[in-house]
């Protein structure tokens, strides 16, 4: 079993999660869910959305079978526009390889993490460890309490 600060890290804080080893290469949600032969709406990714206007990049996590509402997402922020990064500029604004980028990678390093209000009814979803080929299992709700999140309907 790999073990990373992420998992050290929910074993600290005595938080219930299961690790998932998966192949260590840019896998969309979907793709995960496939090697693991688990629903794809329970593999959940993060993705990485800036301001019109200066101010906290804002990491979006949504079920992997659907894409981050700009629109919705804008409005529960009180923003006017909201953008989805590139590729490129996910990268560097979070220092995680795509494929690896975390909300738990990323606990008190500036960004708002607003997780689709789908999660709510979840007894588990899976999210990236922070690595590429690593995904953790756990309580949407230890997932927000942890990343500081709130829970909104920013998914379509």
């Amino acid at each position: 079993m790999i073990a990373n600060n992420i998992t050290r890290m929910l074993e600290a804080k005595k938080i219930r999660f299961q690790a998932y080893e998966v192949p260590a290469e840019k896998l969309s949600a979907l793709e995960v869910a496939d090697i693991l032969k688990i629903p794809p709406e329970d593999v959940y990714k993060t993705i990485v959305t800036k301001r019109a206007k200066p101010g906290k990049p804002i990491l979006a996590v949504v079920p992997g079978p659907l894409e981050v509402d700009t629109k919705k997402l804008a409005a529960e922020l009180n923003e006017k526009k909201v953008f989805i990064t590139t590729l490129n500029e996910a990268e560097a604004l979070t220092g995680l390889l795509a494929g690896g980028i975390s909300p738990l990678a990323l606990i008190n390093k500036g960004f708002q993490v607003l997780i689709d209000s789908s999660a709510q009814g979840k007894e588990t979803i899976l999210v990236s460890a922070g690595q590429r080929g690593l995904q953790v299992r756990l309580n949407p709700a230890d997932l927000a309490k942890l990343s500081n999140a709130r829970f909104a309907d920013i998914a379509e």
